[in-house]
């Protein structure tokens, strides 16, 4: 009776140790990394955004990252230290203020 009490313990044990090192690589892979390995420099219209995302520096990544959806369905990352780029995103910050007002 105890060698099946061990036995089951020991197969718990294995199958969360498994679970847990899954949960861990799968995060690691996705998350854990810059987004922006280059970015976009010709200033353009804020009009043209559909969704803005603001990335702020972390264990991820040294780097702030501002990436930009656009109407036509590109993703392109911003320099936020590029005065057109903190312009940009003062515009979009008013207009989704207006939105949700």
């Amino acid at each position: 009776m105890t060698s099946k009490l061990a036995i089951a313990l020991l197969a718990t044990f294995m199958l969360s140790a498994a679970l847990c090192e899954d949960a861990v690589v799968s995060r690691s892979g996705g998350e854990l990394r810059c987004l922006c390995i280059k970015t976009h420099s010709t200033p353009f219209h804020p009009r043209v955004i559909k969704e803005l995302r603001v990335i702020e520096s972390g264990p991820h990544c040294a780097n702030s990252e501002i990436i930009v959806k656009l109407i036509n369905g590109n993703e392109l990352c911003l320099d936020p230290k590029e005065e057109w780029v903190q312009k940009v995103v003062k515009i979009f910050l008013k207009r989704t203020e207006k939105k949700q007002s």
